[in-house]
């Protein structure tokens, strides 16, 4: 499941993964961690965590990754070579590790998002969340991970899918007023 997306269905009872798009960075017995792609916070990299703008630049906004230790800083980045990075999740892009002096990963990443807490699963939650139907699972790609874009990658990673799930993007989020 690595370096999948975990595209939300219609009917996820969680208010905080309705429409959302999540990157599985990592998944295992032990459990699965993943990164919410379209949900940009409102916190800025400059103001908040001013030692990480040379990778992100200052003006850039600090995403929601999940709701699992909202205070918690991930970087994740595309690099150079993939080896440098903490997680490699897919391609060359991976997790920035601790440890790593900040100076040293502005010349070894191309670019680089901050998220604020991730979204996490227990032993076999995610597996049975995948078997309710809660999620969908498509391929990523680095432009998924990357694209500014974020109010719009549900209905297109979703459409992408093809059949009833291009139908299921166009569906507006209260069928109602349709």
């Amino acid at each position: 499941m690595r370096g999948q997306l975990l595209i939300a269905g219609a009917t996820l009872p969680d208010p905080n993964f309705a429409r959302t798009v999540v990157l599985v960075c990592e998944h295992s017995e032990a459990g699965a961690l993943g990164l919410v792609l379209n949900r940009p916070g409102e916190l800025v990299v400059g103001e908040s965590a001013p030692e990480l703008s040379e990778l992100t630049g200052e003006d850039a906004v600090i995403d929601s990754g999940g709701p699992v230790q909202p205070d918690a800083l991930l970087v994740l980045a595309e690099f150079e070579d993939a080896a440098q990075a903490g997680i490699h999740v897919l391609e060359n892009v991976g997790l920035v590790g601790d440890g790593g002096e900040l100076d040293e990963l502005v010349d070894e990443t191309r670019r680089a998002r901050v998220f604020a807490g991730y979204a996490g699963w227990g032993p076999g939650q995610l597996d049975a969340e995948l078997e309710r139907e809660d999620w969908f699972v498509a391929p990523a790609g680095v432009e998924d991970i990357f694209n500014p874009d974020a109010d719009e990658l549900w209905s297109r990673v979703l459409a992408r899918k093809g059949a009833h799930f291009a139908l299921v993007a166009r569906m507006p989020i209260d069928p109602s007023v349709n």
